[in-house]
């Protein structure tokens, strides 16, 4: 088999999130079975699956917002510390865009994507700022940064939301499903910034439903089922020649209307 550009790509760079053999459990429900994944350094890997395959679990435990039993988990080659000062201090080169926003409603716009270079990074005010200034304008909101979250569209907080992850300068972003609480002619407009970001070279792993961007923007699809990775593939391999029954039963569900 012929390596595409990108997977030639890939096998250069450095691994940057690593995965092996992690377990987590739901009480009874096994809702993460031995998971092994390695993300590289730039590489935009998209998890699909259908909904209760464990993509979201996936995502909040690389951040360790789940706890999970067994296996390890390295970002950088460090292992996730538990708790404490360690783990705010890898929580901050993890940059994470959720499902809902997030965001301070009691701090403007500037204030929610400074307060955490400010607090945390130690970064001096008006650097923090000027920074997050260029990062507003970066995701087209610039014009907004003295009003409050209630004040913008759902596609407005959602591209703040961004602005204030990368405010943080993490070494990877995690964004759980970050347009499906939005209207439909919203989606576009948080997509776009996504694209943006991927074609940068920021290290991405995206769960989405939204399979025009996997095939755009992503180098590495990962499907999920019943919470294992079923495969893996290229875009273009996985949506036109998907190995396994279950991403052809997926595929052949979403793709047809």
């Amino acid at each position: 088999m012929t390596e595409t550009p990108s997977a030639a790509r890939t096998e250069a760079r450095r691994p940057l999130v690593v995965l092996e053999n992690v377990n987590k459990h739901f009480g009874e429900l096994h809702v993460l079975k031995d998971i092994n994944l390695t993300v590289h350094e730039g590489e935009v890997v998209v998890v699909i699956g259908p909904s209760g395959s464990g993509k979201s679990t996936l995502c909040r435990t690389i951040n360790r917002l789940e706890s999970f039993e067994s296996g390890s988990i390295t970002i950088d080659g460090q292992e996730l510390p538990e708790e404490g000062k360690a783990l705010a201090k890898h929580r901050a080169d993890v940059g994470m865009v959720f499902q809902s926003f997030n965001l301070f409603s009691h701090k403007t716009i500037l204030e929610n994507v400074t307060m955490g270079p400010i607090k945390v990074r130690k970064a001096k005010p008006a650097a923090a700022k000027d920074k997050a200034m260029e990062l507003l304008k970066r995701v087209g909101v610039d014009h907004q940064a003295e009003k409050y979250p209630a004040q913008l569209s759902g596609g407005q907080q959602q591209r703040v939301a961004i602005a204030r992850s990368l405010a943080m300068e993490p070494k990877v972003m995690l964004f759980d499903e970050p347009t499906s609480a939005l209207d439909p002619e919203m989606i576009n407009e948080v997509l776009d910034v996504m694209t943006n970001l991927a074609k940068s070279g920021m290290t991405m792993v995206v769960v989405t439903h939204e399979m025009g961007f996997a095939r755009k923007a992503g180098d590495r699809v990962v499907f999920m089922a019943d919470g294992a990775i079923v495969e893996e593939n290229t875009p273009h391999e996985f949506f036109t020649n998907p190995r396994s029954d279950r991403a052809k039963d997926f595929l052949g569900k979403i793709l047809t209307h």
